[in-house]
């Protein structure tokens, strides 16, 4: 009976390092083939960025008529680097105002110190930042708070008829030392 056991000892031992390999074996297998199928994906979503070089777009916002003398309106558009799926997400806004006749100026929706956004405040003729108490004057330019610059704007044409926003990738925040 000893000689029954030693054998069936040896038969495990061998049949271990085989049992171990296989599963080494089917690991590596699987975690290749997961890989295959997450790298495609991830490296172009990490690709995109510098691949991408949105051309800016005029973008329809209204007829000249929608649009009163002095006055601050918020208006919404499809933004330049829109991509198929992004549904809602793809669009953007401004705040536009007319001059004159046919002279118009968009300023964006973020703030110039850390992008929260403002809201036009048409009694005291000022846009406010509500995250840190920033402030401009109607026309972009910085009245008080942090913002270390004026609120950037997008150039507007008015063709046919109608007034035409060009839409460009939103712009990036900085700060200035």
């Amino acid at each position: 009976m000893s000689h029954d056991t030693n054998q069936e000892e040896q038969l495990q031992e061998v049949d271990d390092p085989s049992r171990r390999d296989f599963l080494t074996k089917v690991s590596l297998t699987l975690s290749g083939l997961i890989g295959v199928v997450i790298a495609p994906p991830l490296l172009a979503a990490l690709s995109q960025p510098l691949l991408d070089n949105p051309v800016p777009q005029w973008r329809d916002v209204g007829a000249l008529e929608d649009f009163q003398i002095s006055e601050t309106v918020l208006i919404n558009f499809e933004n330049s680097d829109v991509i198929a799926w992004s549904g809602k997400t793809g669009r953007t806004g401004a705040w536009l105002r007319r001059l004159g006749e046919e002279e118009f100026e968009a300023f964006t929706l973020n703030c110039a110190h850390l992008g929260c956004p403002v809201r036009w405040e048409p009694k005291a003729d000022l846009f406010l930042c509500p995250c840190h108490g920033g402030v401009y004057y109607k026309d972009g330019t910085v009245a008080g708070g942090p913002p270390p610059h004026a609120l950037p704007k997008y150039p507007v044409k008015v063709t046919k008829g109608r007034v035409l926003v060009k839409a460009e990738p939103v712009p990036i925040t900085t700060m200035k030392a």
